[in-house]
C-alpha cells in the first residue's frame, strides 16, 4: 500500500550536450519542462495526509526557480556533466530529499518513503528518476 502526492511547476532551460549521441543537440538550444514531483509514503500522517501540497509546491518552485532562466552549461555544479531530460530529474529529486530530510517539508517530509520526479519534455516525451528515502 502506497500513497502518493503529486505537485507540478516547470523549468525553462539552455543547455548544450556533449557527445556524438547528441547530434545538432550539442549545440546550445533551450528547453522547457513540465516538472511533477510525486512524494510517496506507506503511512498517512495523523491528519490523513502525505505532504501538505501548498508546502510541497513552494519546495519545488524554490528549487525550479534555482534552474530555470539559466544557461546550465555556464553553472558550476553542471560543469562536466551532460543536462539531460533524466538528470535533470536526478538533480531535482535530490534537492527535493535534502529538504524533507532537513524538515524543509514539515514533519511529514521525513516520514516519506520515496520522491518521484518526471520531467515533461513534450505530450509525447517524458523522463523520471525515483529516489527511494
Amino acid at each position: 500500500m502506497t500513497f502518493t502526492v503529486t505537485v507540478r511547476d516547470h523549468i525553462m532551460i539552455a543547455h548544450s550536450f556533449s557527445g556524438e549521441a547528441f547530434g545538432p543537440a550539442q549545440r546550445l538550444h533551450g528547453a522547457t519542462f513540465v516538472v511533477d514531483a510525486s512524494f510517496r509514503t506507506t503511512e498517512l500522517d495523523a491528519d490523513g495526509v502525505v505532504i501538505d501540497i501548498g508546502h510541497a509546491a513552494e519546495v519545488l518552485k524554490e528549487i525550479t526557480g534555482s534552474l530555470t532562466y539559466r544557461n546550465l552549461d555556464d553553472e558550476p555544479e553542471f560543469a562536466g556533466l551532460n543536462t539531460t531530460t533524466e538528470r535533470l530529474c536526478q538533480v531535482i529529486a535530490d534537492r527535493l530529499a535534502e529538504r524533507a530530510a532537513d524538515g524543509r517539508l514539515g514533519s511529514s517530509g521525513r516520514r516519506l518513503s520515496a520522491i518521484t520526479v518526471t520531467l515533461h519534455e513534450s505530450h509525447i516525451a517524458w523522463a523520471s528518476y525515483e529516489k527511494m528515502l
